[in-house]
Parts: C-alpha cells; structure tokens; sequence
C-alpha cells in the first residue's frame, strides 16, 4: 500500500475520530480529565488532603475519589461546582 492509497493521510485525528463515531467519548474523556487535574492542582496550591476536601464539599472520600477519577467521565455538574467552591474557586460552563 502507498502512501497516496491510505485514505486517511492528510486527515487529522479528530476526522478519524468523527468518522469512527467515537469523538463524543474521546471529547467527554477529555474533558474530564482536565477538569480533573485542575482540581488536584487547586487542592495541592490550598494545601487539601482529600478527607478535608471531601468534607469541604460535604460528600464522602468515595465520591471525590470518582471526581478525581480521569477515566470516570459519568460525574454530575453538582459536584463539580461543589468542587471548585472547596477550593475558591468558580465554574465557568459556556456552549461555543
């Protein structure tokens, strides 16, 4: 096979990714993962153990722990908010 028979030369991964139906996944992962490593770092700057974390959203250790969870992407906006005031800080959610 040459180069100029592979019809995905040329396209990017999000092509790829679109055309084999899995972009929506990979974005959601994404996303999540992001999400979740801002967290951890606004824990470690405001010096927050996970168990004071965890009582600082009123939730349990568990429920953190599926926050912080890059490969958990099934977590609710409500935690999320709680999260990011335990830590000072704000949501900011916008369609594009």
């Amino acid at each position: 096979m040459g180069r100029h028979d592979n019809p995905h030369i040329g396209s990017s991964l999000e092509d790829l990714l679109k055309e084999e139906g899995l972009f929506e996944e990979a974005r959601a992962t994404a996303l999540k993962r992001v999400l979740a490593f801002q967290i951890e770092q606004a824990m470690k700057e405001a010096g927050l153990t996970k168990v004071e974390m965890a009582r600082r959203m009123k939730t349990s250790r568990s429920q953190l722990d599926r926050l912080l969870d890059p490969e958990n992407s099934m977590v609710q906006l409500d935690t999320i908010q709680k999260a990011a005031s335990a830590v000072g800080k704000e949501l900011k959610l916008e369609l594009i």
